[in-house]
Formats: C-alpha cells, sequence, structure tokens
C-alpha cells in the first residue's frame, strides 16, 4: 500500500511529467522535423504541427525505451531519482523549455532535462556517471560538425551542375532506406531481444549464414530495401522532379519526427522510470502517456516554433532541405540506439546552417546563431543550478 503523501507527490511528478512532454511536442520534437520542408514550402505550418504529432506518437511508443531508461536510471548513480526529486527536475526543465517556446528561441530540451536529472540526482546524494557524461558529451560536441559537415557536403552535391538531380536524389532515397531497415523498432524484437530491424525481421526467414560475423541475409534484405527505396524515389524524379523533391522531403521529415519521439520522449517521463515499481506500471504504458504528450504539445504549440525555425535560420529551397534532413535522420537515431539524450534543436539547426553555407550562407541569421548557442549553454546550466538549488531547499523544508 503506498502511502498517501508518497502517492499525492507521484501524482505530481506524473503531472510534471506530461507538462514536460507538452513543452517538448511544442518545441523541439514538434517543430525541428518539418521546418526545413515548411522552408521549401512542402508543406504548411498547421499541417506540418499534426502530422509531427503522429510520427512523434508512433517513435516514441516504439523507440522510446532506450532513452528512457538511460535518463532514469544512467545519468546518476544511486537509487536517488524520488518522487519528489522527479518532481523538481521535471518542473524545472519544463518551465525552461516552455520559456523558450514562448520566447520563440529554441531551448535544448536534452541540455535542460539532462542538467536538471543531474542536479537533483547530486542533491540527493548520488554520484555522477562520468562515463555516461563522457558518451553524452562527446555527441553533443560532435553533432554540430558531423551534421552540419554532412548537410553542407550533401547540398554542394546536389548544386553540381555535372551531377544530374534524377540520380543523385534517388541516390539519396537509397542510403535512407537502408538506414531505415537497420534501426530498431519494439515490433521486430523477441523473446530474448526487446527489438529488432526490419532487416532481421525479414531475414528471419532466409538461412542463417554469416560471413565475418555478420548476418548474410540482414545484408541482402538492407540492400535490397536501399534499392527499392532509390527505384521509388527515382520514379518520382522521372515524373516531376520539383514534385518528387518534396515528396522526397516530406518522407524524411515523417521519419525525423519519428526519430524525434523516440529520443524525446524519454526526456519526458525518464526521471518517472525508479518510481514504476511503487506503483506497478509497465514501461510500455509510460511510453503511451509520454506520447500522448508530445502529440498534444505538438498539435497546440508546435507551429510557432516550426515558422521560427523554417523562416529565421535559413531560406531553404528543397535541395537544401533535404540536404539538412539526412543527416538528421541517421544522428538521431544514432542517439537511440545509443541511449543518449540528444537535442533536435541542435541537430537540425547544425544541418540547416551547414546546408545554407553551401549556398554561400545566404539566409542564416548570424545573430540568431550565436544567441540561439548561448541559450543551450545557459540552458544546461541554469538547468543544473536551478534544481540543485531547489531541491536541497526542499529538503530543508520537509523530508524527502
Amino acid at each position: 500500500m503506498v502511502a498517501l503523501g508518497t502517492l499525492v507527490t507521484l501524482v505530481v511528478a506524473a503531472l510534471a511529467s506530461l507538462f514536460m512532454a507538452w513543452a517538448i511536442g511544442a518545441g523541439s520534437s514538434g517543430s525541428t522535423p518539418f521546418a526545413p520542408a515548411v522552408g521549401a514550402n512542402a508543406i504548411s505550418v498547421m499541417r506540418a504541427g499534426f502530422v509531427v504529432g503522429i510520427f512523434g506518437f508512433a517513435g516514441a511508443f516504439l523507440q522510446g525505451a532506450n532513452v528512457t531508461e538511460a535518463v532514469g536510471n544512467e545519468l546518476v548513480l544511486g537509487n536517488v531519482l524520488t518522487a519528489s526529486a522527479a518532481t523538481v527536475a521535471l518542473l524545472t526543465a519544463a518551465a525552461l523549455v516552455a520559456l523558450g517556446v514562448f520566447a520563440g528561441y529554441p531551448i535544448a530540451t536534452a541540455f535542460t532535462v539532462t542538467g536538471a536529472v543531474v542536479g537533483v540526482g547530486l542533491a540527493n546524494g548520488g554520484l555522477p556517471a562520468w562515463a555516461k557524461y563522457q558518451q553524452i558529451v562527446s555527441l553533443w560536441v560532435l553533432t554540430p560538425f558531423v551534421g552540419g559537415g554532412a548537410a553542407y557536403a550533401t547540398a554542394r552535391l546536389l548544386r553540381k551542375e555535372s551531377v544530374s538531380e534524377r540520380v543523385a536524389v534517388p541516390a539519396l532515397g537509397g542510403i535512407v532506406g537502408g538506414i531505415v531497415a537497420t534501426i530498431d523498432f519494439a515490433v521486430f524484437g523477441t523473446e530474448g531481444q526487446p527489438a529488432g530491424s526490419l532487416a532481421e525481421f525479414v531475414a528471419r526467414a532466409l538461412p542463417r549464414i554469416d560471413v565475418a560475423g555478420v548476418s548474410l541475409g540482414v545484408a541482402l534484405v538492407t540492400v535490397a530495401f536501399a534499392l527499392l527505396s532509390a527505384g521509388l524515389v527515382g520514379r518520382e524524379m522521372v515524373r516531376d522532379e520539383a514534385q518528387g523533391q518534396r515528396r522526397f522531403l516530406l518522407v524524411l521529415g515523417g521519419l525525423v519526427a519519428f526519430s524525434a519521439g523516440g529520443s524525446q520522449v524519454g526526456l519526458a517521463i525518464g526521471p518517472l522510470v525508479p518510481l514504476l515499481d511503487t506503483v506497478a506500471i509497465p514501461l510500455p504504458a509510460l511510453l503511451v502517456g509520454g506520447g500522448l504528450g508530445l502529440l498534444v504539445g505538438s498539435w497546440t504549440g508546435a507551429p510557432r516554433m516550426i515558422k521560427a525555425l523554417a523562416q529565421d535560420y535559413s531560406s531553404l529551397g528543397p535541395r537544401r532541405s533535404i540536404a539538412a534532413m539526412i543527416p538528421s535522420f541517421a544522428i538521431a537515431q544514432i542517439a537511440v540506439a545509443l541511449g543518449v539524450p540528444v537535442s533536435f534543436n541542435e541537430i537540425i539547426v547544425s544541418a540547416i546552417v551547414g546546408s545554407g553555407y553551401a549556398a554561400g550562407g545566404a539566409g542564416v541569421s548570424r545573430e540568431k546563431m550565436v544567441k540561439t548557442v548561448l541559450a543551450w549553454v545557459g540552458s544546461l546550466a541554469l538547468a543544473f543550478g536551478l534544481s540543485y538549488g531547489i531541491f536541497r531547499l526542499v529538503r530543508l523544508v520537509v523530508s524527502v
């Protein structure tokens, strides 16, 4: 039997988690995936907000477990995320993210939530998880260079007159298809493996042959899926190049939105994971609740941020938008696979800037970028300091 005081605290923590999910849906996961598509006039702002909510919910349920468990169990060593600690972390982070949404600046959700969780964890007697911090910081630091660099190179490729877009764009579609075939989904898991890839699922019907430790069946299915994707994109490009690019861009937006749901839901509900045994709620049910919070946030608050990213950072065309979305999708899936909380604002903005500089920096607001970077760094430090100080104060007032 759960004590009344503990139950009340759990309810407050759950409400704080839902508020956090809404703020994330209205901010990073709801705004960034389709911002390049809106900038390229491939979809309207309001329709983008609606579609991204659907894909985000699907990603939260099918891919959200890795990051959710990492945020809940791996950021601080020791069983220190109590209901009160989770409540303080979630409310602090959500308030900062919501402030960014209404102010029109993309606060990095991953920075904010990570700082808040680590702050309350250390304030409650936990120990730093240095190995996890190194993994997280490495990905955060590399993202602007890898994502921006890949977007720049892709955009330059698409701008070359010697390279036909009817060849280049389908080839990029094949790369995306290959990535899709290899990413893990909960529905393809087995009894001994909670998640599996589409390629692994199809390859189970083939004889098992390993070459140098790699399943030949999985490799063949991945190649087949890449060729199929390239063929479908190529067919659209032959019919109408401009329309083919826009449709490919919309597919990329959906994939990035799906990946955003798989990553960002963990930032909203991760702090509740240590409390699940107390209330006997399974993780899939928690993922559904977090996914619904993201969906509502995307539908109600994302259009404002979509407009800000699409119009303020760079005036994108379809080619530069495609160049921005492909590395964004790849980096997002790497983060989901590693269980690393990652900022989709950082991923998308870096890619947008990279693709923008491929056209000579046209449309890229340097002043806006400087303010955004300062907001990212400041949100991490502010979230850590506030959550640490508030929780220490709470411990002085009441027994937690």
